[in-house]
């Protein structure tokens, strides 16, 4: 008689659990607008959430500890003249976010320590290139200041933040609307999923396609009848892949390895409301004492909920076997170095006592002299309080006469 033999993995028992409802984000009107990016992007000090707004585009911060019901007086980032579409949180500055607008811009923005107090309105730089809305947005993992983004106008653009500069320009090669863009672990390829049913890697800095004919995959793993677009999300260091669907209101995961059939059905997180978009907690934000080897941040209409991943262990002991060391927030390169050639692999960190930061947040620069009006704005880091102001000030009296000029164009296209 023969017997079914079970596949050994540490992961086979990995549970979802959402948070208790005081742990929550309440209140919060989360945006309606039917984009398929994730509308929220979270790290250790705060979790942003795309929100409605009218008359402009919006996103919230909140640090993480501002649980419970969320006051309608809580300031934003608001400087987008269009809906936000994605924004994502740089993986080597906690305070550093950027965002990516129906406006065609993509803003970059440093939130004050312990959260806005006031809205904010200015942001640090913006980067003008695209020609149609700029729907994804991607910080290169292990290079400063390098940032991947992708619009409607079919264009990938690298951007070198500090400079303002775009450097690569990627505007011959998809020939339909980029669904999805993302680095690999040490990012030196991008992988991108297109409207034209291909998906193509490419060399960041040539912009050249190195890959893009997948005749047949390893495996084929069918989930449902659902139309919602899935949000994918895949930790490394365990090689678990989680699926999200949006509309969906489950989590799947499974376990992919070397070996066929390569991916394996783990389990699934499944509640009753629907999810508006997910966030992924980074892993040096997990609490190890307590097995966690995961945290979502899902959006439901009005309110942000955590969803924590754990695999059920007894011993308070730290688990070596679930947390290898794991990518810090430390670049291993500047972004000249960078774009000049040279490769920068991640620089890991042991999540054995928790992760405490040794080294404070990489300084966000900005190098006034080499950016052009169109991409500087007010609120650089440099100098002293007075030049800040001092530049601030011709900021604002230049949009003063930029809006003067356009009142006295309007009147005079009326009276022709």
């Amino acid at each position: 008689m023969s017997r079914k033999v079970v596949r050994s993995s540490k992961f086979r028992h990995v549970f979802g659990q959402a948070v208790k409802a005081d742990q929550c984000y309440d209140d919060i009107r989360i945006s309606q607008m039917t984009w398929d990016s994730n509308f929220c992007s979270v790290n250790p000090k705060f979790v942003a959430m795309i929100v409605d707004a009218s008359g402009g585009g919006a996103f919230i911060v909140l640090p993480l500890s501002k649980t419970g019901r969320i006051d309608m007086s809580q300031p934003t980032v608001c400087g987008h003249t269009g809906p936000v579409l994605d924004i994502e949180f740089c993986p080597h500055n906690d305070n550093i976010i950027a965002s990516g607008s129906e406006d065609c811009s993509v803003m970059i923005w440093e939130i004050p320590e312990g959260g806005l107090t006031q809205p904010l309105k200015e942001p640090v730089v913006k980067l003008d290139g695209h020609s149609k809305r700029v729907g994804i947005l991607s910080w290169h993992p292990t290079a400063h200041n390098v940032l991947m983004s992708a619009g409607c106008d079919n264009v990938v653009i690298l951007w070198n933040v500090a400079r303002g500069e775009a450097v690569v320009k990627v505007d011959s090669v998809h020939t339909d609307l980029i669904y999805s863009a993302c680095w690999n672990t040490d990012g030196s390829r991008i992988l991108t999923s297109c409207k034209d049913k291909k998906l193509r890697v490419l060399d960041p800095r040539k912009g050249t396609v190195i890959a893009d004919s997948f005749n047949e995959p390893l495996t084929l793993q069918e989930l449902d009848t659902s139309s919602g677009v899935l949000l994918p999300f895949f930790d490394p260091d365990t090689s678990v892949v989680y699926l999200c669907g949006k509309g969906d209101s489950s989590i799947r995961y499974f376990e992919v390895t070397d070996e066929a059939p390569y991916v394996h059905y783990l389990s699934m997180y499944s509640s009753k409301e629907s999810q508006k978009g997910m966030g992924y907690m980074p892993k040096r934000g997990l609490e190890v004492n307590k097995c966690e080897i995961a945290r979502f941040y899902k959006l439901h209409e009005r309110k942000c909920e955590p969803i924590v991943m754990t695999v059920p262990r007894k011993s308070d002991l730290f688990q070596e076997d679930l947390y290898p060391d794991t990518i810090g927030p430390e670049p291993s390169v500047e972004a000249d170095e960078w774009f000049a050639g040279k490769e920068g692999k991640p620089i890991l960190i042991s999540l054995k006592d928790g992760f405490v930061a040794t080294t404070k947040n990489k300084e966000f620069k900005v190098i006034k002299s080499l950016m052009s009006t169109t991409t500087a704005s007010c609120g650089q880091r440099q100098g002293n309080g007075e030049d800040v102001q001092a530049l601030q000030n011709e900021v604002k009296e230049l949009r003063e006469i930029v809006e003067e000029l356009s009142k006295r164009v309007s009147e005079l296209e009326s009276k022709n």
